[in-house]
């Protein structure tokens, strides 16, 4: 476990633990791969993919209270209730922002 403490007139304590260090594999996972299958660039690019993610991880895994049977557990995070929260919430966010985010070109060309 490591902790990272900011000086300020308020001590913030972040507590970095394999729990977190999965949750932002398994976000960053998400959210490389939707932005590379739908192929135009967002509002925050890759990073607001990532943090969309993480977001939909956190939701599933501890506010929606959801049952798989036989669902893996790494560090104590449920791995499929994990990925099916990222995919939905990064889903989401790429249907809410195409419209207004659709003339950005791609990230690549295809070549026929």
């Amino acid at each position: 476990m490591l902790i990272l403490a900011a000086l300020s007139a308020h001590l913030v304590v972040i507590t970095v633990t394999a729990q977190l260090i999965v949750y932002l594999v398994v976000a960053a996972i998400v959210g490389l791969v939707a932005e590379f299958i739908v192929g135009w660039r967002l509002p925050f690019g890759i990073i607001g993919a990532v943090v969309a993610a993480l977001l939909g991880v956190w939701l599933l895994t501890h506010v929606v209270n959801l049952t798989i049977a036989g669902d893996p557990t790494i560090y104590g995070v449920p791995i499929i209730k994990a990925l099916i929260g990222a995919i939905i919430l990064v889903g989401l966010w790429h249907l809410l922002t195409y419209g207004s985010w659709r003339r950005r070109g791609r990230y690549y060309r295809r070549r026929y």
